[in-house]
């Protein structure tokens, strides 16, 4: 340690013993009176020898290098610690002396293989959380915003020190070990995506980094949700032909993707609940043990984001500022699954002010499975169908998802998040997750009822929700086509919220006799993906018209005429579309406290009986 009045936290961990060696090197002091030089200037003194070491520092860095390999497994952790930190006005921040007792008992809660000590990962180490340094029996000054000061990894001020650490290495020349040389490369690197983290959350920029450090992408993007931003990753995608833009006369701000044909759909063979005992799942769930499933999946995810970008997502399920939303972070590598998340949740910026240390967010990792390696060529849409994995920790909760870049396969908040680990929280804290619309209901009379509705996948649950009646004096408005989160109210009814903020629908058999309504929410800002193009640049798919176009580009970019014997659209393409643009959408389909439940139909597809 030295005696630093900012920079250094009062206490970090280093994650292997290289780095461990380069702390050592950088050792960084204040001088004092026992030292010549100016008092207050600092100086570096390598593990404290500098003055003392008999032969070249550089290979007295070598030496230590290669001394762990004589300690085997059996090698001490390296800790970096500093009490010297001081506030604004220059007075010391921690208590010191006898207190810094209350440190070393955290080292050795970090000690062996199974710490207990609370950790959060930064660039340069692992450090106590705000509440990790016991702090029982001290003056009520050290409280939890005291130590976040001590706590603090500021990377502004770390990205100049790194400067005046190559500088100070230069000295060494070529005797200077490459071990620490590698070390001061992976902090600038870690430090590239700490960087750019706009939240002071622990926490979540802790998991960010843990992930980033597993998935090694080239580089990391928080979203902010913004018209910019998007527009930007639609443009880049049209650059790499994962979209093209449609006809801005016919369909304004609107795109069409065609999917990889091995990745076209939800794969349920490939989707799994983890728990610990395997009759948590049931006999209707495929179950994996966790702990092996985990080693499985960071076995898969280790580098897969090479050459690529990672996006960290923040999203919310439900109303923002509502009691019965819930929260969660999505990272992926993919820009297709950013920018219709931002049509089906809540995202950005907003989302990730509303996430504090206190506030539970699900944790969602995602890739489409194919890092860009030397050699490698991107494809319009990357994929890795012989290793495809959709995961649901219950208990942690969190879901892994790794090899599929469609639909709910990589759009977490949707199937993964509002159904699957959201009917485990409803039954936990007392609340329903139901795959239900919910659609409102007036009388010529002005009494309204709201009805939500389950029935499977083809059986009319969107064309419902925007039913448009065929008596005299009735309305429909729709709230969600898809989902509901309800619970019980104040008045002891049961009310329903729609979790999503767009339609992820089916387009065959869409048209303007079955549902209206979609056709006229999809006719600006969507996104098309597996439809036909017609030649004028707009879409189509089997059940848009009576008659087929006489020539189409079908799914796959192949030449289409209606006697070819194809489909011209797959039978599962979607659209992507805003909730907010749909002619009947019901004014009370973003009310925090939801509405009120009236009747629950269920309902599927039976030719007879």
């Amino acid at each position: 340690g030295g005696r630093r009045p900012n920079l250094v936290p009062l206490v970090t961990e280093a994650y292997i013993w290289d780095q461990g060696v380069f702390m050592g090197s950088i050792i960084g002091s204040q001088l004092t009176a026992a030292a010549e030089g100016t008092v207050g200037q600092v100086r570096r003194d390598p593990f404290a020898m500098l003055p003392f070491c008999g032969y070249n520092m550089a290979d007295y860095f070598g030496h230590w290098t290669h001394f762990r390999e004589k300690l085997g497994f059996l090698s001490p952790k390296i800790f970096y610690v500093n009490w010297f930190r001081r506030d604004d006005e220059g007075k010391f921040i921690w208590p010191g002396f006898s207190e810094n007792s209350r440190v070393l008992k955290w080292i050795c809660q970090r000690l062996g293989r199974n710490p207990t000590g609370k950790s959060v990962v930064t660039p340069i180490g692992h450090v106590p959380t705000n509440d990790g340094i016991d702090l029982s029996g001290l003056d009520e000054s050290v409280n939890a915003e005291v130590m976040r000061k001590l706590l603090t990894v500021d990377s502004a001020e770390w990205l100049k020190e790194l400067t005046g650490i190559r500088q100070y290495y230069k000295q060494f020349g070529d005797r200077l070990p490459a071990a620490l040389t590698e070390e001061l490369n992976s902090l600038e690197h870690r430090f590239g995506a700490y960087e750019a983290a706009p939240t002071s959350n622990q926490k979540l920029c802790s998991w960010v980094e843990q992930m980033r450090a597993m998935c090694k992408p080239a580089a990391v993007h928080w979203c902010t949700g913004t018209e910019q931003e998007y527009a930007e990753l639609c443009q880049l995608m049209v650059k790499g032909g994962t979209f093209l833009r449609l006809n801005d006369k016919k369909r304004p701000n609107s795109f069409l993707a065609r999917s990889d044909p091995r990745d076209v759909a939800r794969v349920e063979g490939c989707t799994y609940i983890c728990t610990k005992d395997k009759g948590d799942a049931g006999p209707t769930n495929n179950w994996a043990d966790p702990e092996e499933m985990k080693k499985k999946l960071t076995q898969l995810f280790q580098g897969c984001m090479e050459g690529r970008t990672m996006y960290v997502i923040p999203f919310c399920m439900g109303p923002l500022g509502s009691p019965y939303s819930k929260y969660g972070v999505e990272v992926t590598d993919s820009p297709y699954v950013v920018v219709n998340m931002k049509i089906m949740a809540r995202m950005g910026s907003k989302v990730l002010s509303l996430i504090d240390e206190n506030t539970f967010f699900l944790k969602c990792l995602h890739s489409v499975g194919m890092p860009l390696t030397a050699g490698v060529k991107d494809v319009p849409w990357p994929c890795n169908p012989d290793n495809r994995y959709i995961v649901h920790f219950t208990e942690e909760p969190s879901v892994w998802s790794f090899g599929s870049g469609y639909g709910g396969n990589a759009l977490l908040g949707k199937k993964c998040y509002a159904l699957r680990i959201a009917s485990c929280m409803g039954r936990k804290e007392g609340w329903l997750a139901e795959h239900c619309l919910i659609l409102g209901l007036t009388s010529p009379e002005g009494k309204q009822y709201y009805i939500v509705a389950a029935f499977p996948s083809a059986c009319g649950k969107t064309n419902l929700a925007m039913l448009v009646p065929s008596i005299p004096g009735w309305k429909v408005r729709c709230v969600g086509d898809d989902i509901a989160w309800m619970h019980v109210g104040e008045d002891g009814r049961l009310y329903a919220i729609n979790p999503e903020a767009g339609f992820f629908g089916v387009a065959p058999g869409t048209s303007t006799k079955s549902n209206l309504s979609a056709m006229v929410t999809l006719e600006k800002n969507s996104i098309f993906t597996n439809v036909a193009l017609t030649p004028d640049g707009d879409v189509w798919w089997e059940g848009m018209t009576k008659t087929p176009p006489a020539e189409l580009t079908d799914w796959t970019g192949q030449p289409w005429t209606p006697g070819c014997g194809r489909k011209a659209a797959h039978p599962n393409s979607r659209y992507t579309t805003p909730a907010s643009q749909c002619p009947v959408i019901d004014p009370a389909w973003e009310d925090p406290n939801g509405v009120p439940v009236c009747a629950i139909l269920f309902g599927g597809r039976r030719p007879n009986l």
